[in-house]
């Protein structure tokens, strides 16, 4: 489905991706993996066409889509969920979902998929005329990833979902995360709470100045030296 290939990219004159690769499968759940600074958000801006890869590429079901604009991206299936939530606080969660639809032009169906979104995040029954800004956290974070479901998308791609959040808010997150795998949605997570990311996901990448340090199968990464003693504050399994 996705593909990575040799991904250099960064801001200005500062390069943050070193010849990246990666791959995503439909229906599958990447982590991204790493302290601050080593490319994780990086990524995924340049995968949803917030900034021009300097070199390298990214095929989206074997089309070279790097540089392309986000609106594009988003009518290819592509969706982005921002760290920080970025709902639209002046507005109500009803209007919030809409403006996710945005590329779409089936208004009974726009009209339909609010009403599932609403069933489907039980945080936000009965607060579709709410004004977002007046939500908790928690239930921003579940509009914001609702809103990206509203563009039906084949790929979303969610970037520190656990920022900001109270701890007794966070498995509640990731268990709406852990809900939208399967049906063919592949979900690509950037995450620093890495016990919660590796339970959420089939397969993980560390990354480490820009490259992939380690990749693997979630459970096993879970084990390896460099998460345990890395992340967790763990020994070795």
């Amino acid at each position: 489905m996705l593909e990575v290939q040799g991904l250099v990219a960064g801001y200005g004159r500062r390069m943050v991706l070193d010849r990246l690769s990666c791959r995503l499968a439909p229906g599958e759940g990447l982590a991204l993996l790493g302290h601050n600074g080593t490319g994780k958000s990086t990524l995924i801006r340049a995968i949803c066409g917030m900034i021009r890869p300097a070199a390298g590429r990214i095929l989206l079901d074997g089309q070279d889509v790097s540089g392309l604009p986000p609106e594009a991206m988003v009518r290819r299936g592509v969706v982005h969920v921002p760290a920080g939530r970025r709902v639209f606080p002046g507005m109500t969660v009803r209007h919030n979902l809409e403006a996710g639809a945005f590329t779409r032009r089936d208004s009974a169906g726009v009209r339909d998929d609010i009403e599932a979104m609403l069933d489907r995040f039980p945080v936000l029954q009965g607060k579709a005329d709410r004004m977002a800004g007046l939500l908790s956290g928690g239930e921003q974070q579940a509009l914001a990833i609702a809103r990206g479901l509203m563009a039906r998308p084949r790929l979303m791609m969610v970037d520190e979902p656990s920022l900001g959040l109270a701890p007794t808010l966070v498995a509640d997150v990731f268990a709406m995360l852990s809900g939208l795998r399967g049906g063919g949605l592949a979900i690509l997570l950037a995450e620093q709470n890495v016990r919660m990311a590796l339970r959420a996901t089939d397969r993980a990448l560390l990354l480490a100045q820009g490259r992939v340090l380690l990749e693997g199968p979630s459970a096993r990464l879970l084990e390896t030296r460099e998460i345990r003693e890395g992340y967790l504050g763990l020994g070795a399994a």
